[in-house]
């Protein structure tokens, strides 16, 4: 099952942010994205596959986090606005304090107008690999520094950078975070090998 996209009527025009905030709290069940237009994207659940994925990429990311405390660490959950008005959901975000500060603590309780420095979006069962593609390199036009596209499928990880073309790595290389998470490196074999 694939992502849909509900469109909104014209007469309606398009969610405020405030209204799109209302919508997902009076939709808990639906996992909810809007693209650069207004549209609303409604997404299938994951797997537990993929979950499982995400949650182990998460906690790697949330434990560099700790140690070097240079910013805030979000899942599948934690919904950013970005400056094109889409508001998205990556399932690993990574924020620098910096960028933080432009933020108040009540922006912080909706969906904030921020742009992650890093991301990652692991590939489920049900997604379009274009898609998710097409996705990644919006979330660099917005201002992310780095993002991972990690496909259990291929067993590779595609990496996205500003200004140059994605480069994919197998999951038996090591990542690192660059110039964007210092000193984080990661072999997604070795962590999601049990």
């Amino acid at each position: 099952m694939q992502a849909i996209t509900l469109t909104i009527p014209p007469n309606l025009n398009v969610f405020s942010d405030d209204e799109l905030y209302a919508f997902c709290l009076a939709n808990p069940e639906l996992r909810i994205e809007r693209d650069e237009t207004g549209h609303i994207i409604v997404m299938p659940p994951t797997g537990l596959e993929s979950s499982f994925t995400s949650g182990e990429l998460f906690g790697e990311v949330r434990n560099w986090n700790r140690q070097t405390k240079a910013g805030r660490t979000s899942e599948s959950n934690g919904g950013y606005t970005l400056p094109d008005s889409s508001m998205r959901v990556p399932d690993v975000g990574w924020v620098s304090k910096e960028r933080l500060m432009s933020v108040t603590s009540e922006e912080l309780k909706k969906f904030a107008h921020v742009c992650p420095d890093f991301v990652i979006e692991v590939r489920s069962e049900s997604d379009n690999l274009k898609e998710l593609q097409a996705k990644m390199q919006k979330w660099v036009q917005n201002g992310v520094r780095l993002g991972w596209l990690v496909d259990p499928q291929t067993q590779a990880t595609t990496i996205y950078r500003p200004g140059i073309e994605p480069e994919t790595k197998l999951f038996t290389e090591t990542l690192s975070g660059e110039n964007v998470l210092l000193g984080f490196t990661l072999n997604i074999q070795e962590v999601l090998t049990y």
